[in-house]
């Protein structure tokens, strides 16, 4: 099988790690459980100049290569990779991110997986003038039986897959979001999303 697994809050939590750097940055203290929206700007109530701040500091080599690995996330793709099953991580980090995404992948034991920088979210959505590696028209010739991803934003990239199932990992600004059908699964680790695959 073909699965793609998102980066940020399925294979490590940034999401916690962007909580740490408003606060540092703008004094916005903000509980993770309560980062509701998937769109930083809005969670943390910043301005144009302070959002673009933020993703600048979140993106920043040695930032990416501290976010926590997601509990779980490296032993089960290499369970999936060593049942000969083909896993590509699909981010929607621009490809000035590419070589330390590349390094922590790398440093978890995920040698094997296929890294791939999307312009998922609209050229210049996070950090202006960014680059990607894979446009969407390369994208939508791939066909995948599995996805994991965390983004209600990112869900219309599935539409032209109805076979495809998507495994959402259960996040504060997904929780209450309705999923869109019945090949949409709620997964709260990676446990269970080990067990919906197998």
């Amino acid at each position: 099988m073909k699965i793609y697994v998102d980066f940020d809050d399925c294979l490590c939590e940034t999401a916690r790690g962007f909580v740490d750097i408003a606060a540092r940055l703008f004094g916005k203290n903000v509980p993770y459980e309560q980062v509701k929206f998937f769109n930083l700007q809005q969670s943390f109530e910043l301005t144009d100049e302070e959002y673009e701040q933020l993703m600048l500091e979140g993106h920043r080599p040695e930032i990416l290569l501290g976010y926590e690995e997601t509990p779980g996330a490296s032993t089960v793709i290499n369970e999936l990779l060593d049942k000969g099953h083909e896993v590509m991580i699909i981010t929607g980090r621009p490809a000035s991110a590419y070589e330390p995404s590349r390094q922590w992948l790398d440093e978890h034991g995920l040698e094997r997986v296929k890294l791939f920088c999307l312009n998922k979210y609209g050229r210049d959505a996070f950090i202006k003038n960014s680059e990607f590696n894979m446009e969407l028209e390369d994208y939508y010739k791939i066909k995948f039986d599995y996805a994991i991803e965390d983004s209600p934003m990112a869900f219309k990239f599935f539409d032209h897959l109805p076979e495809l199932k998507v495994l959402v990992f259960d996040r504060p600004w997904n929780h209450e979001h309705e999923l869109p059908g019945d090949n949409y699964t709620r997964c709260t680790n990676w446990k269970a999303i080990s067990e919906k695959i197998s």
